[in-house]
């Protein structure tokens, strides 16, 4: 019942419209998503102080396994954290809160670094000997912080720190209007997984701009400016980095042909194989681009949630299909020859609050194991990623 591919047609239109506005997942139209009270209780995440806190405890009691140094500043002065476990030759890069009113990906990245830091178990130390894994825990903190999608930076900040864009219609994914019941006309700020471009040297040209979601973006924010560092920085360092993983949440969705709501969906794909006639424009990066490693890695994740039995967490399907969306973290480092998976959680904060936290973040943590040990022993490599089509499809309306 769960194995049906083909979204139906209303389906697959609406699928769209929530899909490809301004980021993944930006407006999802379904389920009751418009509160009358917006102020959902969120203390139950961790903020900024107490994540501080908490990477500190994790690198002290880790006896010098996990390093924690700021890799950056948001907009706003706030230190964008990068933790280090593992002294393995393949890179595993993780981030989470991109959009900071999804947070249940980072709750799950200070388990997982808790565990490496201070577990003595052959499979802790297997995965420290074969891999180094990589996070930004927070990537984004002022909109962590303001428990809202986009980070804290005006057009004309933008244009003081790059005078040739004086005159240039602000990007497209300038927030000035109201979203997720946040009213950005006071306070803009910018999409930032819409700021990445597949050229890690680019800097902003007058002529590219206001851009379209098809099209790159400028790393013109701070916060993709630090991911983008730390990816460059790993890849001279490393040669590559193997793998890259972007923890976000959606709507309300369900399991295709079936009336269970979907506990979180994957992807592996975000550009058009530069291989084939419809990715031709990323012609350049064909020789980096691993599609079937992403589908493995995929494989991986979805494998290991099936695996707990009949529960929540079997409703896992695959994020919608045939994007192209350069200008997204995901997009950019998959041209750059890293294999790529998407975890989109249901539910952001602006619609749930802390609601179905636990079983959530549980969801996120054992999707991200299975990717972290399948890459330190192996096993991921030898995955049929044409499984990956198997994944049941998301469907915008429960299935009758």
């Amino acid at each position: 019942m769960k194995k049906k591919k083909i979204v139906s047609s209303l389906a697959a239109v609406l699928l769209c419209t929530s899909l490809v506005s301004p980021s993944f997942a930006a407006n999802s139209p379904n389920g009751n998503l418009n509160n009358e009270n917006s102020e959902l209780p969120i203390s139950g995440f961790t903020n900024h102080a107490e994540m501080t806190k908490k990477l500190k405890q994790i690198e002290k009691a880790s006896q010098g396994r996990v390093s924690v140094d700021v890799a950056g500043y948001s907009h706003n002065g706030l230190e964008i954290f990068q933790a280090r476990v593992g002294e393995g030759d393949r890179v595993v890069l993780i981030e989470s809160e991109i959009h900071g009113n999804e947070k249940t990906g980072t709750e799950a990245l200070l388990n997982i670094l808790q565990y490496l830091g201070s577990s003595n178990s052959p499979e802790a130390q297997k995965i420290r000997d074969e891999i180094t894994l990589v996070v930004l825990p927070k990537m984004n903190p002022d909109a962590s912080e303001l428990d809202r999608r986009a980070n804290d930076l005006t057009w004309e900040e933008v244009v003081e720190e790059y005078p040739s864009l004086s005159g240039v219609a602000p990007a497209w994914n300038y927030y000035t209007r109201t979203l997720q019941d946040e009213d950005y006309s006071q306070r803009p700020g910018f999409d930032v997984n819409r700021d990445f471009n597949p050229d890690l040297d680019y800097t902003p040209q007058p002529e590219d701009f206001p851009g379209t979601s098809s099209d790159p973006g400028w790393y013109i924010t701070p916060e993709s400016q630090t991911v983008r560092d730390v990816y460059k920085s790993l890849k001279e360092e490393f040669g590559k980095v193997e793998v890259f993983v972007d923890l976000h949440h959606q709507g309300q969705y369900y399991v295709e042909g079936t009336d269970d709501l979907v506990t979180m969906s994957l992807s592996g794909q975000f550009v058009p194989n530069p291989n084939s006639p419809e990715g031709s424009e990323y012609a350049e990066y064909a020789d980096n681009y691993n599609y079937d490693f992403s589908r493995q890695l995929n494989v991986a994740a979805y494998n290991a949630l099936q695996s707990i039995g009949d529960s929540p967490f079997n409703n896992i399907t695959l994020y919608q299909q045939d994007l192209d969306l350069p200008g997204t973290a995901l997009g950019s480092f998959a041209l750059n020859g890293s294999g790529t998976v998407l975890f989109e959680v249901r539910g952001q904060t602006w619609t749930m609050g802390q609601k179905k936290k636990g079983q959530l973040v549980k969801a996120v943590e054992t999707g991200l194991n299975a990717i972290i040990s399948g890459v330190a022993n192996e096993s991921v490599y030898d995955l049929d990623p044409e499984k990956y089509e198997d994944i049941p499809a998301t469907s915008y309306r429960p299935g009758l």
